[in-house]
């Protein structure tokens, strides 16, 4: 399946399609939801994907896998080495795999190179940065931490409108993601030292930090970090609807893949809602039989998009578009179906 995606990409250097199944694995691995959506892409487009969430994944870990007893320094040091690999790369290709198969993507896409720079500013700030006080302040680090991924995005998935039209949307349903798991994750990250609820939200529900450790060490809930979680919650719905309108200026054949990717992510905040938002107790997750119903939509999307593309006088399907396989019998036979779509 990988040399196939390759192929029909045109990647044939050997050290090239080494570093794109590098970072494809990384999103089979850490980005199940992502990985999921990204298989109804039309294949030759997925290896750009990977690449891009390779990348992010990898500068990420070094923010937040990294063993917490090496101290902050260490992971300064290795921010600056992937910055300084990350701008060889741009300039000359090459570099550790994940920025070989990054500065390919970038040439292939004509993807502005502020987009990765700005990224990598985000993650230098998570090293020292603890909390927000209000969400502007919260706002503005997802510029660089989430927004920009769907700016990079956009040149991959094509759109139909001029690209700065629907730049707007992609960012904000890239923030949209974001924060859906920002609530999910809100253990988790507290254990990591950072708050990314913003101060005046917790403030305004009667919550503070020193509240959240409470609940999180004794595993007892509070009414009012239930509604300062509820009140985040809908923020972050706000956020999707106006993202959501975006998605029909995508290239039609791209659709069904940010919609899956969407639906997937939103089932984050029902399954957080489901859970009592017990968020600093237990991690919330989208139900397997869920996320199968949501692949077998999108396999349905992807063959009438390409159906339509098809027909469409004057439009020439890529060399490795063929036929969908038949539905899906069950939803889990959808979600294996996924791994056969062209």
């Amino acid at each position: 399946m990988t040399d196939r995606e390759l192929d029909a990409a045109g990647i044939s250097d050997a050290a090239l399609r080494a570093a794109y199944r590098h970072c494809r694995a990384l999103n089979a691995r850490h980005g199940r939801t992502y990985f999921l959506a990204t298989r109804l892409l039309p294949v030759e487009r997925r290896p750009a994907v990977h690449a891009l969430y390779g990348f992010a994944r990898w500068a990420d870990d070094i923010v937040d896998s990294l063993d917490p007893g090496a101290g902050p320094d260490v992971r300064v040091r290795a921010l600056a080495r992937l910055q300084e690999d990350l701008e060889e790369g741009l300039r000359q290709g090459g570099g550790q795999p994940v920025v070989r198969a990054l500065a390919d993507t970038a040439r292939r896409y004509a993807i502005d190179h502020t987009h990765f720079r700005d990224f990598m500013a985000a993650m230098r700030s998570d090293l020292v940065v603890t909390a927000y006080p209000t969400y502007a302040d919260l706002r503005a680090y997802m510029h660089g931490s989430a927004a920009v991924i769907g700016l990079e995005m956009l040149p991959v998935l094509g759109t139909v409108v001029p690209r700065e039209e629907a730049a707007p949307y992609a960012a904000a349903l890239g923030v949209a993601f974001q924060l859906s798991n920002f609530l999910r994750d809100v253990g988790e990250d507290l254990d990591r030292g950072r708050v990314y609820l913003p101060d005046d939200l917790l403030a305004a529900n009667g919550v503070d930090r020193e509240l959240l450790a409470w609940s999180r060490a004794t595993g007892r809930p509070d009414s009012r970090i239930t509604e300062a979680l509820r009140e985040f919650e809908a923020l972050t719905r706000g956020v999707y609807r106006a993202a959501m309108p975006g998605v029909e200026l995508l290239d039609p054949v791209a659709r069904p893949c940010i919609r899956a990717a969407a639906v997937l992510y939103g089932g984050i905040l029902n399954a957080v809602a489901r859970d009592g938002y017990a968020v600093l107790h237990r991690r919330s997750v989208v139900p397997r039989r869920r996320r199968a119903a949501v692949a077998a939509d999108g396999l349905v999307r992807v063959a009438a998009a390409r159906l339509r593309a098809r027909t469409v006088p004057g439009h020439r399907p890529p060399p490795s578009a063929r036929a969908l396989p038949a539905a899906a019998s069950s939803p889990t036979a959808a979600v294996r179906s996924t791994e056969e779509v062209a």
